[in-house]
């Protein structure tokens, strides 16, 4: 008897703790739940539900549940309440689409350690039966989505639910509409498990900002970012050091000394080599910056990161460096940015020829527009070779550009665009570009490339690729390519990439950037020299051929 006593009390304790749930999980399917309902649920689409405060009662009354029968209770009845959905005779209907499947993911749903069969069964009958056509919470311009009629509730911290609800909103927003979500370092999923706990214990403004900031660096993504002030002058700082330099190797190279509204003498000299930062080296400096600044790579983390090396808030900054073949460690003086004197630049030359024999062009991709360039082409187009520097970010010149320089209209790039009639998915679409030219240009094209070859600027690398006597020169560029979303979150501005972009057969370009056909990099060397080792590289390719 004392045997069947124990069997029953172990099997009972074993069934108990198969039923609990931890506070994490039940909010983990919270917010899937409430995101797939927000654009899935045609009552819910048209915006016709307070959507916002159905998620703050739901938070309260999934705090006081202990078990999955408890759980499941609740959303069965939540789901009843919105209404009857008649069935979709639309939404079985074959799309003369191609579709792009890596992101899609419903799988969450048929978890049966979480849900019940019966609200199993309710979530698949709303995706077979989902909203079709307008959606109040988000709408289709052109060819990417906007997120709309959002409420506001500030950027600072008020309270425990208001944080859950912005957490469930950019966690579904990426979940949805991010097109590289399943190239993330970390499984989607596994991100709302980690951040769930950290934004529950936001307690101040700040904290909650940089809550926010980790979430959104979690897309790995270089057109991702928190345009968060709050972060900007209490993490980074307000004060610098008045000077230039450039990044090369893991160290900073001082170009350029700039004066000050106090005319005081800058210790610093151009040629000082800075490789330590207040006792970290310049390669620490950038892990540290990376848990709240987004990017593909790590060589578009030290874009993002290039300018905030030597800002802080303290008077002074202490530096490690090598000058004239000495170490030396100096304790630098700061300056607001307002009292840092900058001469104004002079504005390069949109094209040049680059030899007196005028057999070389250059064309400076980031400052040339439209208007300028049938005068470019026909002033450049007797040049044996031109250079197009894309090592900066252009103006729209793609399309007019493709149609001067590439023989016939060719598959230049594979756009995903994102599917509204059905969430969470993307469909593909081959892009043309250029058009049949007998006289396109039939000299070398040679492009120049970096980490600041960035979205717009690696799509019309793609194009140039296409010209049969094309090459690429420099390192790797950005990774992060397709068009940009900009939305708010929590009252800040931020943002990802909206467009999946690929290469004509289908190979990746987010977060791997176009691979240079020659790759060279610039050296500590060549900056204290002045020297533009990529462009010097591609004069040695086009009088070489090598």
């Amino acid at each position: 008897m004392r045997k069947f006593s124990i069997f029953i009390i172990l099997l009972f304790s074993l069934h108990f703790s198969a039923q609990a749930l931890s506070e994490t999980q039940k909010l983990e399917s919270l917010c899937k739940v409430w995101g797939f309902l927000k654009y899935y649920h045609p009552n819910v689409a048209k915006g016709t539900l307070d959507w916002d405060q159905q998620l703050f009662k739901k938070i309260d009354e999934v705090e006081i549940i202990t078990d999955k029968n408890q759980l499941n209770e609740l959303y069965s009845n939540w789901i009843d309440s919105l209404g009857k959905i008649d069935q979709c005779k639309e939404c079985s209907k074959e799309e003369n689409k191609v579709y792009f499947l890596k992101n899609f993911d419903l799988g969450w749903m048929d978890n049966q350690i979480v849900f019940s069969e019966n609200v199993i069964q309710k979530l698949h009958y709303i995706q077979y039966n989902r909203n079709i056509g307008d959606n109040h919470y988000f709408g289709k311009g052109g060819r990417k989505v906007y997120f709309r009629n959002e409420n506001s509730y500030g950027s600072k911290f008020t309270s425990k639910s208001i944080s859950l609800l912005e957490l469930f909103r950019y966690w579904n927003y990426v979940e949805y509409f991010f097109p590289y979500k399943y190239e993330t370092d970390q499984n989607w999923n596994d991100v709302l498990t980690e951040m769930i706990p950290k934004f529950l214990n936001v307690t101040n403004d700040e904290n909650y900002q940089l809550t926010l900031a980790e979430l959104v660096t979690k897309t790995d993504d270089s057109h991702a970012f928190l345009f968060s002030r709050l972060i900007s002058l209490n993490q980074y700082g307000r004060r610098t050091v008045p000077v230039e330099y450039n990044y090369a190797e893991g160290k900073l190279i001082i170009t350029k000394i700039n004066s000050t509204k106090f005319n005081e003498e800058n210790i610093l000299k151009v040629g000082d080599v800075i490789y330590d930062i207040n006792g970290l080296t310049i390669p620490q400096k950038v892990n540290a910056f990376g848990k709240y600044i987004p990017a593909s790579n790590s060589w578009g983390k030290i874009k993002k990161v290039k300018e905030l090396f030597l800002m802080t808030n303290k008077d002074s900054i202490d530096l490690k460096l090598e000058r004239d073949g000495q170490n030396l460690a100096l304790k630098v003086k700061t300056y607001l940015l307002k009292d840092i004197l900058t001469q104004k630049k002079i504005q390069p030359e949109k094209w040049k020829f680059y030899d007196e024999e005028k057999k070389i062009g250059y064309v400076n991709m980031g400052i040339i527009e439209k208007d300028d360039l049938d005068e470019m082409f026909t002033n450049l187009k007797s040049a044996e070779s031109i250079i197009f520097d894309l090592r900066n970010y252009p103006k729209k010149t793609i399309l007019p550009l493709s149609r001067l320089f590439l023989p016939e209209s060719k598959i230049y790039y594979q756009f995903n665009f994102p599917e509204t009639n059905f969430p969470g998915k993307f469909y593909s679409r081959k892009n043309y570009i250029g058009k049949k030219n007998p006289d396109y240009y039939k000299g070398n094209v040679v492009v120049l490339v970096d980490e600041n070859t960035q979205s717009q600027a690696e799509t019309t690398v793609m194009m140039f690729k296409q010209h049969p006597k094309s090459k690429i020169i420099g390192s790797n560029t950005s990774g992060a390519n397709g068009d940009v979303i900009f939305f708010s979150i929590a009252d800040i501005e931020t943002s990802f990439t909206g467009l999946g972009a690929y290469y004509p057969d289908g190979r990746e370009t987010q977060r791997i950037g176009i691979i240079p056909d020659i790759i060279i990099k610039p050296t500590v060397t060549g900056i204290k020299n002045s020297k533009d080792e990529v462009l010097e590289r591609a004069l040695e390719y086009i009088k070489n051929g090598k």
